[in-house]
């Protein structure tokens, strides 16, 4: 078996760019690796997936339940490890992932009570890792970036024009509570917390890259 490293965080963490800083770091030192992200948009498996975000099944996220919506991204992983790393990984590859079974952890969580976080979070690590048989990873790291400095940073990416924000993005009282599921769930699950902001601001893509890269070393 080879090493999964999962970088998580909420919309505008800024996962891809550290995902991609990581990639190249990982690389330049000699490590080989393969980076994979989800959802795979790329791919027919993500189709489900793209009609929830688009909200051709309701316009809120609660509108499918967290159980039905984990199985839209689950099967998209599921094909993406049997069709595209799922080999290399098992002849000891380096699978670096932007997203992975834990936002299914984080978004499908905070659709419930906190009463019922535990048990949610038991099924779905038994339905993906065990029942489905995809990878458990060797590390997490959850990117914490507030809600407040997030929204500034993706109407930037967006360039002021919130429509181009899904049905998650825009909805900003959705991302508050998947914040404080996304803080439960790293401390029950043992995912490596990196904090993303200092204050108001965000702090440097430098900065972070730093503290990931180092995450990521102390697991290869």
């Amino acid at each position: 078996m080879g090493k999964l490293i999962v970088i998580e965080g909420l919309d505008g963490s800024g996962k891809s760019t550290q995902l991609d800083l990581l990639y190249k770091r990982l690389t330049d030192m000699g490590i080989d690796c393969k980076s994979v992200s989800f959802p795979d948009y790329e791919h027919p498996s993500s189709t489900l997936v793209k009609m929830y975000l688009s909200g051709e099944f309701g316009k809120e996220p609660s509108d499918v339940n967290a159980y039905a919506a984990s199985t839209f991204y689950a099967v998209d992983r599921y094909a993406s490890f049997k069709k595209y790393w799922g080999e290399y990984y098992n002849n000891g590859g380096v699978v670096i992932a932007g997203r992975y079974v834990t936002s299914n952890a984080v978004h499908q969580n905070s659709k419930l009570d906190p009463s019922l976080w535990e048990a949610f979070l038991d099924w779905l690590y038994d339905f993906e890792y065990v029942k489905m048989g995809i990878p458990k990873p060797d590390k997490v790291i959850f990117l914490d970036m507030p809600i407040e400095v997030s929204q500034k940073l993706m109407t930037g990416r967006y360039e002021g024009n919130e429509e181009k924000k899904d049905i998650h993005e825009r909805n900003t009282d959705y991302l508050e509570h998947c914040r404080k599921s996304a803080l439960f769930t790293a401390e029950y699950s043992g995912w490596q917390k990196i904090s993303c902001a200092n204050g108001d601001n965000a702090r440097t893509i430098e900065e972070i890259s730093d503290d990931v890269l180092a995450a990521v070393l102390s697991v290869l």
